[in-house]
């Protein structure tokens, strides 16, 4: 169907489309909302826009990035010999793997995905059901060419030329399971992978979202380092989605609206080793000794809410897939040449005595550009007394995931 009058596309949470009055509205506004007046260019089968309105509204990208992001966009619409009818082009030029792509935290960050105006192609693995799950989401009508790729005879062709991989593979965590529990399964799982990533796409951006994070980000570390093509500028342990729990968990104790409130948590991906730092929250908070170490435990223990919730129906899938889906979006902005890109990640890192640690981190095209020290400075007394207490546990797991992967040889 033509349109005639305003279509909108925001990047990030909020995606609408369709004649003003009745547009399709996927998730509540969140981060910067881009609205033509006419139409969003080579989007969607949408005609082209002579004018790019961008207004922060969503939770994928921040304030600061907003910003940036409406400065790329005015140059980009700004170029000369371009038809002012095409004052806007959304490039899509990026490939993304996810490797998982039938499971619970799979389907919806490949529906997430699809959506982004970054992504050329979108390829879907996993050792059984995938194929369903592509051809579903290959009719949503946004550029990526959707691809299917069913077990290990396919993995290969699945990563050649990728930009980004992202790994969800391996079991959910069940009532009464930790993390741990889950570590022989899925440590096999992500050295496998990881192996075949190290074969094929070997400059990729990888995203570990396979618990335990914080033994399987170690893993691969090895196993790339036994390939002879770890970057640890490249490898990303995702938890993001502590960033996102403290953050609407704060917003919803203070009241605040949740575009403008930014907690960076530090650490690891599990229990204890989770560590939001509240006093470092923007805009800054008041908060009693007791609101924090509520706020802190709730913050940790977030998971085994929705397990629980779930009532052994699964685990925190759906959130996982947006926190994942958000990382995706910063790593393509990242790629694409936005100079304004920060995350919380686990990553290889020198900002304590720790080989691994999650911390905020600049990302560029080569992947990271910048730690942000800072973050660990000036803590408060509860903060400090946190750090030193998960440090042991992360060192155990960070440990556990190294001695693995050193006693099992990579394939050839």
């Amino acid at each position: 169907m033509a349109t005639t009058s305003a279509a909108s596309f925001s990047i990030g949470s909020t995606v609408s489309f369709g004649r003003r009055g009745s547009p399709l509205l996927l998730t509540k506004p969140s981060a910067p909302r881009c609205t033509s007046q006419n139409s969003l260019a080579s989007f969607s089968g949408l005609k082209a826009a002579t004018s790019v309105n961008c207004d922060s509204e969503s939770s994928f990208l921040g304030k600061e990035s907003s910003a940036t992001l409406r400065g790329s966009f005015a140059r980009k619409a700004q170029k000369p010999n371009q038809s002012s009818h095409h004052g806007l082009q959304l490039q899509a030029s990026y490939k993304v793997a996810i490797l998982g792509a039938a499971g619970g935290i799979g389907q919806p960050l490949a529906l997430l995905i699809k959506m982004s105006p970054l992504v050329s192609a979108l390829n879907l693995y996993d050792i059984a059901n995938v194929k369903g799950v592509a051809a579903d989401i290959s009719h949503c009508n946004t550029p990526s060419q959707v691809l299917d790729f069913t077990g290990a005879s396919e993995l290969g062709n699945c990563l050649k030329g990728v930009n980004v991989v992202v790994i969800p593979a391996g079991v959910p965590r069940k009532p009464g399971m930790t993390r741990d529990d889950l570590f022989n399964i899925n440590a096999n799982i992500v050295k496998t992978l990881v192996e075949a990533v190290a074969d094929n796409c070997p400059d990729a951006f990888i995203h570990i979202i396979s618990n335990p994070v914080n033994s399987t980000v170690p893993i691969a570390a090895e196993v790339l380092k036994q390939k002879g093509v770890y970057d640890p500028k490249k490898l990303f342990g995702v938890t993001t989605l502590d960033v996102v729990r403290a953050n609407t968990f704060v917003a919803e104790k203070k009241n605040l609206k949740l575009i403008d409130v930014d907690v960076p948590v530090i650490g690891g991906h599990a229990g204890i080793t989770i560590l939001p730092l509240l006093s470092k929250t923007k805009p800054s908070v008041s908060l009693t000794d007791e609101e924090v170490e509520q706020l802190t435990v709730r913050i940790q223990n977030a998971g085994t809410e929705v397990v629980e919730a779930k009532a052994g129906a699964g685990s925190a899938t759906l959130s996982m897939a947006y926190a994942a889906a958000r990382f995706v979006e910063s790593s393509l902005r990242a790629l694409d040449g936005d100079g304004d890109v920060y995350e919380c990640s686990f990553v290889q890192s020198d900002l304590t005595d720790l080989p691994f640690f999650a911390s905020r981190v600049k990302l560029g095209r080569k992947g990271i550009e910048a730690m942000i020290p800072s973050d660990l400075q000036g803590l408060s007394e509860y903060e400090e007394k946190a750090l030193e207490a998960l440090k042991p546990e992360l060192k155990a797991s960070i440990e556990k995931g190294i001695a693995f992967a050193q006693k099992q040889p990579v394939t050839a």
